[in-house]
């Protein structure tokens, strides 16, 4: 796939893919002066993303609610 696609298919801007494929944020082979992308490998970069921020955010609520049924005691 090229930026472009990857950028519409993950609804960021591309200059912003740019960036993460230049600091080897996402997986990304530059050929020649173009950047190319494997839709196996950005669909499992997603999930493996996604899922991290997730559990940060469930992790986040979980310790409110313990902290809300220990009134307001965290334990």
């Amino acid at each position: 796939m090229t930026l472009e696609e990857v950028a519409a298919y993950l609804k960021v801007k591309p200059q912003t893919l740019y960036t993460w494929a230049q600091e080897k944020k996402i997986p990304a082979a530059k050929l020649g002066k173009e950047w190319r992308f494997k839709k196996s490998l950005i669909d499992e970069w997603y999930l493996q993303h996604i899922d991290e921020k997730f559990n940060g955010v469930i992790e986040s609520v979980r310790a409110k609610e313990d902290a809300d049924n220990n009134g307001g005691k965290r334990s």
